[in-house]
């Protein structure tokens, strides 16, 4: 849960990690939580939206086709 407790930044040109909870304090990420695919219908990607399935990812992506 590093992700959660730190973030990093420059401070004064120097790239520096930064604690954002209490030490001691517990994190968890739910970002990461898998969704059971019979509950996805769409995906959002950075050429547009498609259905959930190989034919509508490779509309997005045809230079990914086999």
């Amino acid at each position: 849960t590093t992700e959660v407790k730190y973030i990093k930044g420059l401070h004064d040109g120097v790239l520096k990690r930064v604690l954002l909870t209490p030490e001691e304090s517990p994190a968890v990420n739910y970002a990461f939580d898998v969704t059971p695919a019979r509950l996805v219908t769409g995906l959002i990607t950075e050429r547009g939206i498609c259905d959930a399935s190989e034919e509508g990812v490779l509309g997005l992506y045809p230079e990914k086709r086999p």
